[in-house]
C-alpha cells in the first residue's frame, strides 16, 4: 500500500462528502437548479477518483512509477475539473472572476482520462 496515495485519496473522499452536504444544504438556499446540479457534478466525480485512488494505492499489480504516473494525473485532474466546476457554480455568490476557469475544465477532464487510459496500458502492457 501507498500511504500518500491513501492519504489523499481520503481527504478527496471527505471533502467530497463536505462539499456535497454543503450542496445539499446551504448552496440550494442561494443557486439556481443549473448551478447545483454543476456543483453535484464535480462532487461526483471528485468521490469517484477518490475511490480510484484507493484502487490505485492498494493494488499491487502496478509499480511505484505507474501508481505514481496515475497518482498525479489524478489529482490535478480532479483539481482542474471538480475545482474549477465548483468555482464556475457558485460564481453567482462569490462575485470571482471565474471565465478563465472554463478551458480548464476539460483539461481536468483530459488529465481523469488519461489517469484511466494510463492504468489500462500499464495492465495489458504486464505479462501473465
Amino acid at each position: 500500500m501507498d500511504k500518500k496515495i491513501l492519504l489523499v485519496a481520503t481527504f478527496l473522499g471527505l471533502t467530497a462528502i463536505v462539499l456535497g452536504a454543503f450542496g445539499a444544504h446551504a448552496l440550494k438556499k442561494v443557486l439556481s437548479v443549473e448551478q447545483l446540479q454543476s456543483f453535484e457534478v464535480g462532487v461526483r466525480y471528485q468521490m469517484y477518483h477518490a475511490l480510484f485512488l484507493f484502487f490505485i494505492g492498494t493494488f499491487t499489480f502496478l509499480n511505484e512509477k505507474e501508481r505514481l504516473i496515475i497518482f498525479w494525473l489524478t489529482i490535478f485532474g480532479v483539481l482542474f475539473f471538480s475545482g474549477s466546476i465548483y468555482f464556475l457554480a457558485t460564481n453567482a455568490i462569490t462575485n470571482f472572476k471565474t471565465k478563465f476557469l472554463g478551458p480548464i475544465t476539460p483539461l481536468g477532464g483530459v488529465l481523469l482520462i488519461s489517469a484511466w487510459s494510463y492504468l489500462f496500458y500499464s495492465i495489458l502492457s504486464k505479462k501473465s
